[in-house]
């Protein structure tokens, strides 16, 4: 009899906990302070269910990335008060008003500020291209820089032992399972979907992209790249998925650096983490899926909410 290929699940680090998505639902799970895990689940309207134009390469990877945000977010926000850090979830309004104002700081951060800065390279070149590449290098740094500041924080160290117990156990279902803590803990932290390794792509490919676009004022050279955010976007995705099924050594060889790169974002988490983990990607599988993974139980869940999201990438 052949192997059934596993279906598609991704998921995201939350506080105390996982949330993963797949099978058209996504569910986060929390260790809440009593010690037992609660379970949310959602059913899922992606946008490019309703639209199929929006599953074509390049602008489906802009569609997942819009969506995991929003989902992300409101993960975040549901166990946040399931771990008891705040008294009740995000509005669809706050979590608008907070996805716009994280973009705005991003957008300081990773794109005003390197470009603003590259003009002291002015002195060494007028070439438009290696001032380009340049600001890429700083962007880059910067990135690199964040990345190490708050994998140093002592509260960020559980939520990304709950990353590495996601990794771990999305690796175990794509390996035939079973999904027993035994089984997920023997497996990789590191996963080539992972979102860390996305974003270090979209830095990459941002590197190249922005290279031809000439140098222009200060004002025009900000907005143009935040224009070409969602075609960065796009080429990365589609480098993602390709690296997720490739078996070709070239194309590994490149994910190699986002895979060494979550070293920084995945801690090797307790059992009790694997756990919450194992719970979350149950809730979103099918019955025979939880029955061939050895987890025939109907997992606990909430009332389904309709939500949009896309399930492709890990966090």
């Amino acid at each position: 009899m052949e192997d059934k290929k596993p279906l598609m699940v991704g998921g995201q680090a939350v506080l105390e906990g996982v949330m993963m998505r797949g099978a058209g639902k996504v569910a986060t799970a929390v260790r809440v302070s009593d010690g037992h895990i609660e379970t949310e689940v959602r059913d899922v309207d992606s946008i490019a269910d309703r639209f199929p134009i929006f599953k074509k390469p390049f602008l489906r990877g802009v569609v997942a990335l819009g969506e995991s945000l929003m989902l992300g977010l409101r993960s975040l926000s549901y166990s946040a008060k399931m771990a008891g850090e705040e008294d009740e979830q995000l509005s669809d309004g706050e979590l608008a008003g907070t996805m716009a104002i994280a973009f705005a700081l991003a957008a300081v951060l990773f794109v005003a500020i390197p470009t603003w800065a590259t003009r002291f390279f002015h002195t060494l070149t007028e070439s438009p291209v290696l001032l380009n590449l340049a600001e890429g290098g700083l962007r880059l740094t910067i990135f690199l820089g964040y990345l190490l500041a708050i994998s140093r924080m002592d509260g960020i160290y559980r939520v990304f032992q709950y990353h590495g117990a996601e990794h771990k156990t999305i690796h175990a279902y794509e390996g035939g399972g079973p999904l027993t803590v035994e089984r997920v803990q023997a497996c990789s932290r590191f996963h080539p979907r992972c979102g860390t390794s996305f974003l270090l792509i979209v830095m990459l490919v941002s590197i190249f992209v922005f290279a031809f676009l000439g140098w222009p004022d200060l004002l025009t050279r900000v907005v143009s790249r935040v224009m070409m955010l969602p075609v960065v976007a796009g080429i990365s995705y589609e480098f993602i998925r390709l690296a997720a099924r490739s078996h070709n050594s070239a194309v590994r060889l490149l994910t190699l650096p986002g895979l060494w790169l979550q070293r920084l974002t995945t801690n090797p988490p307790e059992d009790e983490m694997v756990e919450v983990a194992i719970a979350s990607l149950a809730a979103v599988l099918p019955a025979e899926e939880r029955a061939r993974m050895g987890l025939a139980a109907e997992p606990q869940k909430t009332e389904p909410v309709v939500e949009e999201a896309a399930a492709i990438m890990t966090s």
